[in-house]
């Protein structure tokens, strides 16, 4: 039977529920690592793994610190109560000023990656242009591969955002926007590359209901990065960490777990795509 829209989204307002972990510091060495619900957060091994090898090396506890939105984790770095998160390249653009950048992932050899729009593979559609008065999951409002970008590319095709898709609504989750595009209940969706190709990996009986009709140009891989007030010697030492994790034998096999290459130290010019689009798009507001 087909899903119906409430009851998926009901899903994720529980699972969102469950999986959130409070905020309140456990003692002064601790560190929190803010992250989203990414395909990170079905794999609790890798995140014990990872909490492990990098309390380590930081010489304190590390507390993964995990939100239903980007928005969520926007307002918990800005109030300082995490110490650095995993976020999205468009938040980091929007409060670049107030965030320290720490680390870019390297995902196929750079900090780049793509938005995808795919649909069933079993569809008609071939293209964004088929998806015209179609019904249409974003991921999360405030991301830019999941929701900026898709619309973007509906203004390079000479289409209206607002008036393009015929219904749409937001899943809280790139592979939430895959399970809704391979049970039916979209007909198309726009989801991080990344996230598609590694889960392709990972889950390859979900991701080959699914096929993808448009790739974006590269944007800046989205970023780890601390609130800009937070103790610089730890921040620069959790750096240190993540990108030293490709020449350490004990790091470069959860960066084969991440899908990643290895974390390398950028600035702020590689987001300046991201810019332009937000640019683009809040010229419509």
């Amino acid at each position: 039977m087909r899903p119906s829209r409430r009851n998926f989204l009901s899903g994720i307002a529980a699972g969102a529920t469950l999986s959130a972990i409070g905020t309140a510091r456990a003692n002064a060495s601790e560190w929190r690592f803010a992250t989203t619900p990414v395909f990170l957060d079905d794999h609790i091994a890798l995140l014990n793994d990872w909490g492990a090898y990098l309390s380590a090396r930081m010489g304190t506890g590390i507390r993964f610190v995990q939100r239903r939105s980007y928005r969520d984790i926007t307002e918990l770095l800005l109030e300082g109560k995490v110490d650095s998160a995993w976020v999205c390249g468009a938040p980091y653009v929007q409060h670049m000023a107030q965030w320290r950048l720490l680390a870019v992932p390297l995902f196929q050899g750079e900090p780049l990656y793509r938005s995808y729009v795919i649909v069933r593979r079993s569809s008609k559609f071939e293209s964004l242009a088929d998806l015209r008065g179609r019904t249409f999951a974003f991921s999360d409002p405030d991301s830019n591969s999941g929701h900026h970008v898709p619309r973007y590319r509906v203004r390079q095709l000479g289409g209206n955002p607002a008036t393009f898709f015929g219904r749409s609504f937001f899943t809280y989750g790139h592979p939430r926007v895959i399970e809704a595009v391979a049970s039916g209940l979209a007909d198309g969706g726009a989801v991080d590359g990344y996230v598609w190709e590694t889960l392709a990996l990972r889950s390859p009986a979900l991701v080959e209901k699914t096929k993808v009709v448009d790739r974006s140009a590269q944007y800046g891989f989205p970023p780890i990065v601390a609130p800009a007030a937070s103790d610089s010697v730890q921040a620069e030492k959790f750096r240190s960490i993540l990108i030293g994790m490709s020449t350490d034998p004990a790091g470069k096999p959860l960066l084969r777990r991440l899908n990643l290459d290895g974390f390398a130290r950028e600035n702020e010019k590689l987001f300046g795509g991201i810019a332009l689009v937000l640019k683009d798009l809040n010229a419509l507001a």
